[in-house]
């Protein structure tokens, strides 16, 4: 019998859930293809916002009344629901919520990194890193006197896994790597490369920000020291994210934000900082984002994670074979045939990446240019910038038609 996670996604129904696609601009619908920067919100995860704003609204862990008990509850629900979701058994010990992916790399680095490097480290990424990896660790690097060194990626996107071996030595400590490139689609063999971190007794820091919206995720499968995501990429709030950390890495690691909520007592020579994960959310925090962000997930379960996956992935391959069809286009990441994730960066000879994007936004076709927080990656590919197509669950191999045709009239624009 053929069950609800088996089948395909039924795009059309699902696309009554994200009015924003009804749009129109120039007397075009909206073809909206710049989800690996930021999806849409389904109506279930805006009336989850706005359900706790009209019913629930108050701070939590401070108050003893019905509005703070009943926020704080949800909210640590949250915590709860979205370590499910990723595969950690810990619960809400094992979660933190930060505004982002770049915020959590920023709290390991600083309550990990800046405590635990020092001259004679090494720090052991990618070519391929975004910005909030590869900067920051450089950084920490500079603070530190650690070295940072970079695994090579082939001509076709994929990480040199001989030169990650050559690379992770017993002076590494800590592997940070991409789950998904959010400029060459890639999917790294995450659990492949945490177990070299582990055989030299190094930590691996994960970047999900690509893999979570869209694929299965279980962070303790792929043996993950820390993994981090971005609620925005997955149907969900902005300014929320979340940081998974083992148990006791967290338990040991000193806060990055010090203040309200993160402390269980103070006086005026000194503090003790809270229980996990409250102890790295100071302040008040992202209430509704993070209960928003619980609903996010219920959707994305109901959809099914695999259908998810496998929706992107025919989408990709798609727009990889139509792509290809076109003269004087070139794409990058793994080819066709592969599987990769549910995007497409790509290079029209003669036109420069934002010209590009301007034109097919007078089609309403919504796409990103630019170099896409890679720049280190994109002058090895020997582009200043290109175009990005990202795909989620409403879109359609209709829109990438749409895409393809405003890209031949761009050509034409500019021959």
């Amino acid at each position: 019998m053929e069950t609800r996670e088996s089948t395909a996604l039924d795009v059309e129904r699902i696309r009554e859930d994200f009015p924003i696609l009804e749009r129109e601009f120039g007397g075009e619908q909206l073809v909206y293809l710049d989800n690996a920067a930021t999806t849409q919100t389904p109506d279930a995860v805006i009336d989850a916002l706005a359900d706790y704003y009209r019913e629930t609204n108050a701070n939590v862990h401070r108050g003893l009344h019905h509005l703070s008990q009943e926020a704080s509850v949800a909210y640590e629900d949250a915590h709860d629901r979205l370590a499910e979701f990723v595969g950690a058994s810990g619960g809400r010990e094992e979660m933190v919520f930060t505004k982002n992916t770049t915020e959590s790399e920023n709290l390991v680095a600083y309550a990990w990194g800046l405590n635990e490097l020092g001259p004679g480290d090494e720090i052991v990424t990618t070519q391929m890193e975004h910005h909030s990896s590869l900067v920051t660790w450089q950084q920490i690097g500079k603070r530190t006197g650690a070295e940072v060194k970079y695994v090579r990626i082939d001509d076709e996107g994929h990480l040199d896994m001989d030169h990650a071996r050559e690379l992770i030595t017993d002076d590494t400590a800590m592997v940070s790597v991409v789950h998904v490139s959010n400029t060459l689609g890639t999917i790294n063999p995450v659990a492949n490369l945490a177990d070299l971190a582990h055989d030299h007794d190094a930590l691996i820091f994960v970047d999900g920000a690509q893999a979570v919206p869209n694929r299965p995720v279980d962070v303790e499968a792929i043996d993950a020291d820390f993994y981090a995501f971005s609620g925005h990429k997955m149907a969900g709030p902005t300014g929320i994210g979340g940081l998974y950390g083992k148990r006791h890495l967290l338990a040991e690691m000193e806060p990055f934000l010090y203040g309200g909520e993160m402390i269980r007592s103070v006086d005026f020579e000194g503090a003790t900082w809270n229980d996990l994960p409250w102890k790295y959310e100071a302040g008040t925090p992202p209430i509704a984002e993070g209960i928003g962000l619980a609903a996010a997930v219920d959707y994305l379960e109901d959809l099914g994670m695999d259908r998810i996956r496998r929706h992107e992935d025919a989408l990709a391959q798609y727009a990889l074979g139509r792509l290809g069809d076109l003269d004087g286009v070139r794409t990058f990441g793994p080819p066709a045939g592969e599987e990769r994730g549910g995007l497409v960066a790509f290079h029209v000879e003669d036109v420069h990446a934002h010209d590009l994007a301007e034109v097919l936004n007078d089609h309403a076709v919504a796409v990103r240019a630019g170099h896409h927080c890679t720049q280190p990656l994109h002058d090895l590919l020997g582009v200043a910038a290109t175009t990005r197509a990202s795909f989620y669950v409403y879109n359609t191999t209709d829109e990438i038609d749409r895409l393809v045709a405003a890209i031949d009239d761009a050509r034409a624009l500019f021959a």
